[in-house]
């Protein structure tokens, strides 16, 4: 739809004669051919339409516009220019491997409209030219009346004229978990949210019970659905903090590396080495000193991050994802389902103001509850049904679901029951009544009429009430504060009455059936909390991580669940969604932070929500599923999706998949992110220091007067074994102690925080003094072979320093050589490896080796001890500092 100028009215706001009246359409005849023509030729067709995608080539050019892959491409030319295919033909392969990632993660970003599309009804039926006919929907016209019943998805926004018992289930654009009862009464608050506005049927809901008539008043982008559809087209993928942090390190890395590689350059001519030979060891050292494995170990580190959340029930679709979450300083979550069990349940029972958790043991002894009882098993609409498997199902509203299972639960079972008590008569829920009756005969052919609905439509039918002690005087006016106490407390609270007969009325009605009765008393459900949600509250301000409630649910239930699972002091407050529309952008960042619970708020409201915490400077990590949350899913800095009850929509538009649609899992996966994050950087740490290592041994041999201590070939050799097996088996390193006991990990810090380049430095070079140290050693004895010793000194230090930074703060000793077989194998391999070039002749030939001696080769094995108990001195230096922090 291009152009509608009545999409802006509130129609919610506007009596139903005075919409068909704007509309000019007649109840009885519909709109005529001439207005269909003029309508479709100024507004379009009824369509969710698409921005143009980026074609497959431009998404994967788009991928080498990286600057650390750029670096990676020179220095795979290079690796080839100067005779090292193996090098380059290993970079490039990493390269690609990184492009076909991130081009297969933005192509799948691209889908989230097509899925909005798809929840688009196929059909309609409309009223034109006086006749009954069913068209495509995307020929639904402004102005049109349409026809709903059960089964039917809605068509377009319409305003609804006629309602007969009409309900809809409305749970993927508002957040409302229940399917909404709809009436045809203008509403006189224009503010009110969408899940408030019950004479509106929605185009992409679902109608579940009913029929009704509508007018329709928006199409295509105009339709609350297109909006959210437009909302997602003007959101832009977010860069990780890791993805930031590298591209910082490889300009910084590019620019300091052609400084020290010039410099040694220079300093080798000046000596008099030879030009093609300095050329070659400076040309060799830029290339050692790139760490071209560092995609490749960090799209292995994201993988097994991936594999591991799997296994916890978290689908990551979009593999970035899994670091992004260690830096996750909110989590915005939707109430149902996630934070809840997305299942009604019968929490209290309300007899003679009395409140009772469960049936009391002396149920089988007393009218009163023996009623109850009846009354949750037999005034429902549950039934058993064969599911494909031949397994048999229970079916039916899940409110009446819990009350039939709150019966069962104490001894009444529907089944049993309806052998000694069957029902002969009903009056149906509607949604006028509020209320619904059915009539059942005993053996003595006693008649028993049982009835339930909200306590404002039951309670002025009843006269007494029965308690444990018997028939009493009703207190109507204070039942009725008091489950209007209870509703505000989140709770849904349903009145149960009863009374007898001595035969069928005739005709059975709500004038014959429903007077005269007596109250039972009231029930008051709720869809309550996980268990493992409060722990994983808990969890996350152990970890420096707000959790935040963002629902579409009526305020009472949002704040009395927060404050169950303990995200909320007893007496904060919620933010609704109109409260939030009249805040201005700057008074709202002034309170985001603090603010723990929103309610009843629309889509655009969320991605604000999101929004101005990123303003605030924090990580966002947002759930949702249904189309409503599918854009603030996408602005946030990671968007989670439900895997059991969430829309395609959602999906589509998220980062990661929750298949348990738990919030525990969350924040599994937020501890899974941090032990990646933390892989990363030891990577980082290994490798930079390593290259530290030999820029040190190439820089200090002239200065002290020795000749060049490595070959071109030794320098690749080296960053070849050591950067390679060892460096990728960091990546499996198990999740280090305390790891939720520390805060979240600044977005705008450095990768090189907490010391790491100080350590990169004074660590690079005691390896590089052991190797400078070795080569004195070996001169000064007139040992031919002495570059094969600091080659090996110096290989054999980087396998050492290897094994002992598996952790920041533990003891080797602590963690045990044994809990990260990967590497412990990488390092044997690698050591092998070296042996083979020392005593290998063939090899000798190619690498300008000599065989070492036993003496020679324990000082090797030696050396490196020095950097193994140089670190553990750092780690227990680290320890005393944190040991108010790490508690376990």
């Amino acid at each position: 739809m291009t152009n509608n100028s009545h999409e802006a009215a509130q129609w919610h706001a506007v009596n139903a004669a005075k919409a068909l009246e704007e509309f000019e359409v007649d109840i009885e005849y519909g709109l005529n051919s001439d207005n269909v023509s003029a309508h479709l030729s100024r507004d379009g067709y009824n369509e969710i339409t698409e921005q143009a995608r980026h074609s497959i080539l431009n998404i994967v050019v788009r991928q080498f516009s990286d600057f650390m892959i750029l670096i990676l491409i020179a220095a795979a030319i290079i690796s080839g220019i100067i005779g090292s295919p193996e090098d380059a033909i290993a970079i490039l392969v990493i390269v690609l491997l990184n492009a076909l990632i991130g081009a297969t993660q933005e192509y799948r970003a691209e889908h989230a409209i097509a899925a909005l599309k798809v929840m688009a009804a196929p059909e309609a039926r409309v009223l034109r030219d006086g006749e009954e006919i069913t068209i495509s929907a995307r020929e639904v016209v402004v102005g049109d009346l349409v026809y709903l019943e059960a089964g039917n998805v809605v068509p377009a926004d319409l305003r609804l004229i006629e309602v007969e018992n009409i309900e809809i289930e409305e749970a993927a654009l508002t957040g409302e978990s229940l399917a909404i009862s709809k009436t045809t009464e203008a509403l006189s608050d224009i503010d009110v949210s969408l899940g408030d506005r019950r004479n509106m049927a929605y185009k992409g809901t679902q109608v579940t019970r009913g029929r009704a008539l509508g007018v329709t008043v928006a199409i295509g982008m105009a339709t609350e659905l297109g909006k959210i559809a437009s909302l997602l087209q003007q959101q832009r993928s977010i860069k990780t903090p890791l993805q930031k942090r590298l591209t910082r390190f490889g300009r910084r890395l590019a620019l300091i590396v052609l400084v020290i590689c010039a410099f040694i350059f220079l300093v080798g001519l000046l000596r008099g080495e030879p030009v093609m030979l300095m050329f070659l060891t400076a040309v060799s050292l830029a290339v050692a000193a790139i760490p071209e494995a560092l995609p490749a170990v960090i799209t292995v580190s994201l993988a097994i991050g991936a594999r591991k959340m799997s296994r916890q029930r978290a689908l990551v679709r979009n593999l970035p994802a899994v670091e992004t979450l260690g830096s996750v300083t909110f989590i915005c979550a939707d109430k149902t389902g996630t934070l809840t069990k997305n299942k009604m349940q019968v929490e209290l029972l309300i007899v003679d103001t009395h409140e009772y958790s469960s049936f009391p043991p002396e149920t089988k002894d007393n009218l009163c509850w023996q009623l109850i009882g009846q009354t949750l098993a037999l005034n429902n609409d549950i039934r058993p049904v064969a599911t494909t498997d031949a397994d048999i199902q229970l079916a039916g509203d899940p409110t009446e679901m819990a009350l039939y299972l709150a019966a069962q639960e104490n001894g009444f079972d529907k089944a049993a029951l309806e052998q000694t008590l069957p029902r002969i008569a009903e009056l149906p829920f509607d949604s006028e009544r509020k209320r619904m009756s059915t009539l059942h005969k005993d053996s003595s052919d006693q008649l028993i009429a049982f009835t339930k609905g909200a306590p404002e439509s039951i309670l002025p039918l009843c006269k007494q009430q029965l308690t444990t002690a018997g028939e009493q005087t009703l207190d109507r006016d204070a039942l009725l504060e008091y489950g209007t106490d209870l509703a505000g407390k989140g709770y849904r609270v349903l009145a149960l009455a009863f009374r007898y007969f001595t035969a069928l009325p005739e005709p059975v009605s709500e004038e014959t059936v429903e007077h005269d009765m007596v109250l039972l008393g009231l029930v008051a459900l709720l869809d309550p909390p996980r268990e493992e949600a409060r722990n994983a509250v808990q969890e996350c301000f152990s970890a420096g991580i707000a959790p935040v409630m963002i629902t579409g649910d009526h305020p009472g239930t949002a704040l009395s669940i927060a404050t169950r699972l303990g995200m909320v002091p007893d007496n904060d407050t919620v933010i609704t969604g109109p409260e939030l529309a009249k805040m201005e952008l700057d008074e709202f960042e002034r309170h985001v932070e603090q603010v723990r619970v929103y309610a009843r708020v629309n889509p655009q409201q969320k991605t604000k929500i999101v929004q101005a915490l990123q303003d605030k400077g924090q990580f966002v990590a947002m759930t949702g599923d249904g189309v409503n949350d599918a854009p603030a899913l996408k602005a946030a800095n990671i968007g989670i999706a439900m895997g059991k009850k969430g829309t395609e929509v959602a999906r589509e538009a998220s980062d990661m998949v929750l298949l348990d649609d738990n919030f525990a899992t969350i924040v599994a996966a937020v501890r899974e992110g941090r032990r990646v994050f933390d892989n990363i950087r030891k990577f980082i740490k290994y490798t930079m220091t390593s290259n530290s290592g030999e820029i040190w041994t190439l820089f200090l041999a002239p200065l002290f007067g020795m000749p060049l201590p490595l070959l071109p070939i030794h320098i690749l050799w080296i960053n070849l074994v050591t950067d390679g097996l060892p460096g990728l088996a960091l990546s499996a390193e198990p999740t280090e102690r305390g790891i939720m006991q520390r805060p979240p990990r600044p977005p705008d810090e450095s990768i090189f925080a907490g010391g790491m380049w100080q350590h990169m430095l004074l660590v690079g070079l005691l390896i590089g003094g052991l190797s400078i140290l070795s080569m004195a050693w070996a001169l000064e004895t007139g040992k031919d072979n002495w570059q094969t010793i600091v080659f090996t000194v110096l290989t054999f230090s980087q396998l050492m320093h290897a094994i002992v930074i598996r952790s920041e703060s533990q003891s080797i000793f602590t963690l045990g050589l044994f809990s990260n077989l990967y590497l412990l194998g990488a390092v044997v391999l690698t050591v092998l490896l070296q042996l083979a070039v020392i005593y290998l002749p063939f090899l000798n030939a190619i690498f300008k080796t000599a065989p070492l001696s036993i003496q020679e080769l324990l000082v090797c094995f030696a050396l490196p001890l020095i950097v193994f108990v140089a670190i553990e001195i750092e780690k227990m230096i680290v320890r005393r500092r944190l040991q108010p922090v790490i508690i376990n």
